[in-house]
Formats: structure tokens, C-alpha cells, sequence
């Protein structure tokens, strides 16, 4: 168990650092120079050869790669918070070396942990929500289904699960507006398509303007997990200790409750875990279409506007979220199935 735990937290942490390496190199050698993307086309000449100097340009990539981990880790101060580069980045708040140090934002011209962390918190309230959503509905029809494969009721909500899982997330963000904003404006009260950050009188509580984003997410996201619980499903009402609960005169119930649904979740679990990774790219789509304040519209502007720094700590922060939720599914695995338990 012990071996099994140290094996998985060791991948993870060799697939951060390949990430990390990638990330950097291919950040690194973009045809665009980093000090004209820095300083803007209107900067001197000067300016230019200033900053080129100071951020050591010229070094190979793996030791700039050495020194961005630095700047990171907090090992070493950052180079573009020295008066001499004449940008004026400042934090005040933190200094130019601490530990998570992901840099400056041109773009919003101040540090990028004040511009993506509260971003994140929106993203993650969203897809907390869709979640919310998603889970218990696709356990209920999965579980349905897969009780009575072949019926009426399995073939309906098979097709419905199909439907929504073939429909793009763009698709169904955008018929959702074409239904509750356009063809029936008076539902605008309830689910107001503004974002957050952009309330406007007459719009609802704040709570309102998760409606459709999150439902965007659900729609596209909960037939996919459906369909894997029915399939497990299927399998297990099919094994002999099913039948045996069955004969011993257990209600129907409770075998589905003590026995069925526990080993059929076992497959569903990573899935539902790995969902957590598919909304990061669905909410790209919803907060984009819903004018959402999430992180995924700070990645679509700074991949616009060329903004480094927060692509790369975007990037990185979506790697980890993406390694840490897949250690958790596997030592849940884990402790679901005995098999690898005490293998």
C-alpha cells in the first residue's frame, strides 16, 4: 500500500516537472523576443538592450529555465521587479522573492498572483456547482439504467446521455442564450447571462448568474459519467453474490444500496475525479460565451495579448490541479478495490 502511494506521488511529480520544462521551453523560443513583448513596440532601443541585459537573454534555456524555477521557488529575487529595467513593477505587498513568484503581467501590469488567483476561486465556484449538478444526476441515471438494461427507461435515458455528450460545450452555452435571453427575455431575471463582475440593476442576486454557466457545463458534461455508471452497473447486477443477495430474500433495496452500488462506483470514481480536469477546459467556453470573471477568460486574454508570465503560471497551475485530482483517483482506487490494496 505504502509502495503503491510513494510510486503514484513520484510520477506526479516527475510529469510536473517534464510540464514545467515544456511549458518553459516552448514559452522560451517563440518567435516573439521577450523584451519587445515586455516593453511593447513603442520602447527605445535602449530599453530594449536594458531589459535584454537584466534578464539575461543570451544564457541557454536550461539555465534560464534554472533561473525561472528560482524566481518560483523563492531562491532568487525577480530580475523584472529591479528599478533598472524601467517597467515599474512593484509588490508591494510581497517583495520581489517569495515562493510562487510567477512574475509581472504586462497586460494587467501588475503581479500575476493578484491577477489569476481570484480568478481561480470564481473558476472553481463554477465548476463546484456544475459538479453539484453533474454528480447526482448522472448516479441517478446511470443507476437506472443499468437496473433495468434493455428496458424503455434504459434505452430513454441511454439516448438522452448520447445526445447531450455529442453536443459540443459551445453549442449548448450558446443555445442556452438563444432560450433564456433572446426567445424568452423575461427569464433573464432568474438567470442573467452577465457575469459577476458585471451586475446590473434588476438582475438577481449573485447566486443567479451561476445558472447558466453552470448549467452549460452539466448539460455537456453529466452523459459521459452516465453511461459509465450504467455500464458498471450492468456488470455488476449481473454477479453471482447479486443473485445469491437476491435469493437470500434481501429487498431489492438493499442490495442495490449494500451491495451493487458500492463496487459499481469503483470504475465511475476516477471519472468523476477526471471530470474535475475536462470542466478547466469547459469553463473556457462558458466564461467566454457568459462574460464569466473566471480564470478560463484570463487564459483566452493572455494567450491574445501574448501575456508570458500568465500563460506560464496558468499553464502550471492547471498541470498541478490536473496531477493532484489523478494521485487522489488513484489512491481512491485503491482503497476501493482490494485487490490492489494488497496486491
Amino acid at each position: 500500500m505504502a509502495y503503491f502511494v510513494i510510486k503514484r506521488f513520484s510520477q506526479m511529480v516527475m510529469v510536473l516537472f517534464a510540464s514545467s520544462v515544456l511549458l518553459f521551453v516552448v514559452t522560451a523560443l517563440t518567435p516573439l523576443e521577450v523584451e519587445k513583448n515586455m516593453l511593447g513596440p513603442y520602447a527605445t532601443e535602449q530599453q530594449y538592450k536594458v531589459l535584454h541585459d537584466k534578464l539575461r537573454l543570451d544564457d541557454p534555456v536550461f539555465v534560464r529555465y534554472v533561473r525561472w524555477m528560482g524566481v518560483l521557488f523563492g531562491v532568487m529575487p525577480d530580475p523584472l521587479g529591479h528599478p533598472s529595467v524601467l517597467l515599474g513593477f512593484e509588490d508591494k505587498v510581497r517583495g520581489d522573492q517569495y515562493f510562487g513568484n510567477f512574475g509581472y503581467s504586462r497586460s494587467w501590469k501588475k503581479p500575476v498572483n493578484d491577477v489569476i488567483w481570484h480568478r481561480f476561486a470564481n473558476s472553481a465556484k463554477l465548476a463546484a456547482i456544475a459538479l453539484a449538478i453533474i454528480i447526482p444526476v448522472s448516479l441517478t441515471i446511470g443507476v437506472l439504467a443499468g437496473m433495468r438494461e434493455g428496458s424503455p427507461i434504459d434505452r430513454g435515458l441511454s439516448l438522452v446521455s448520447i445526445v447531450t455528450t455529442s453536443t459540443p460545450g459551445f453549442v449548448v452555452g450558446v443555445l442556452l442564450l438563444l432560450v433564456f435571453v433572446v426567445q424568452f427575455p423575461f427569464w433573464t431575471g432568474m438567470t442573467p447571462f452577465v457575469g459577476v463582475s458585471n451586475l446590473l440593476p434588476g438582475t438577481g442576486p449573485v447566486w443567479t448568474h451561476f445558472v447558466l454557466p453552470a448549467l452549460t457545463l452539466a448539460i455537456h458534461d453529466f452523459g459521459y459519467m452516465a453511461r459509465m455508471v450504467r455500464g458498471s452497473m450492468v456488470e455488476v447486477m449481473t454477479q453471482p453474490y447479486i443473485r445469491t443477495a437476491i435469493l437470500k430474500g434481501l429487498r431489492r433495496r438493499d442490495v442495490i444500496v449494500g451491495h451493487a452500488l458500492r463496487n459499481a462506483l469503483i470504475a465511475p470514481f476516477t471519472v468523476m475525479l477526471l471530470h474535475i480536469n475536462g470542466l478547466l477546459g469547459g469553463v473556457v467556453i462558458a466564461e467566454t460565451i457568459f462574460s464569466y470573471p473566471g480564470i478560463g477568460r484570463v487564459i483566452v486574454d493572455a494567450a491574445l495579448f501574448g501575456d508570458f508570465p500568465v500563460i506560464q503560471a496558468t499553464s502550471l497551475v492547471t498541470v498541478v490541479i490536473v496531477t493532484t485530482t489523478q494521485f487522489i483517483g488513484d489512491v481512491g482506487y485503491m482503497f476501493l478495490n482490494p485487490r490492489i490494496r494488497f496486491a
